[in-house]
């Protein structure tokens, strides 16, 4: 009985890209130059994109009682982490290690993706990402991000929506 073959990444696709495309949804990929000098990976995907930073979305691990958790949330404000731990049923949220963030998402600072993630965390997309017909979040990559509608983000993470950005 033959093996049967393991599914190729897309050449030059990121595990963020490479499960879109295995969901059937509909993506664009906005790829630009990143400047390590720039003190803002979101804030720079926007300005490079000339997209507004509302429909710029960063990806954020946080630790919410010992539990890894991912926030989704506009690059022109912050987590509210008290609102994230009320959002998934916890009591403390703070921010995760770096090295345990990037180990358990097998993404890097800047360049992590809600998508595609090595070990699927609880996600909390921010409710302001209904205001948009599309969002942009990374891709996987520094200088790569990918635009979709929020309801496909949503799904593909079985995201909780809530309220969870300042400002």
């Amino acid at each position: 009985m033959a093996k049967k073959p393991k599914k190729q990444q897309q050449s030059g696709g990121t595990p963020a890209t490479v499960a879109l495309t295995a969901a059937g949804v509909a993506y664009t990929v906005h790829a630009y130059e990143h400047d390590p000098a720039h003190p803002s990976y979101g804030e720079e995907a926007a300005e490079a994109m000339g997209v507004s930073p509302d429909r710029v979305f960063k990806t954020l691990v946080a630790d919410v009682d010992g539990a890894l958790v991912v926030a989704v949330v506009p690059v022109a404000g912050s987590l509210d982490l008290k609102a994230l731990a009320t959002a998934v049923g916890g009591k403390r949220a703070a921010m995760a290690d770096l090295a345990a963030a990037e180990r358990t998402t097998g993404y890097v600072r800047g360049g992590i993706s809600p998508l595609g993630q090595r070990r699927k965390l609880r996600t909390v997309l921010d409710a302001s990402a209904r205001l948009h017909e599309t969002i942009c979040v990374s891709a996987g990559r520094r200088g790569l991000e990918v635009e979709l509608a929020p309801d496909d983000l949503a799904t593909l993470t079985d995201a909780v929506r809530a309220p969870v950005a300042r400002g």
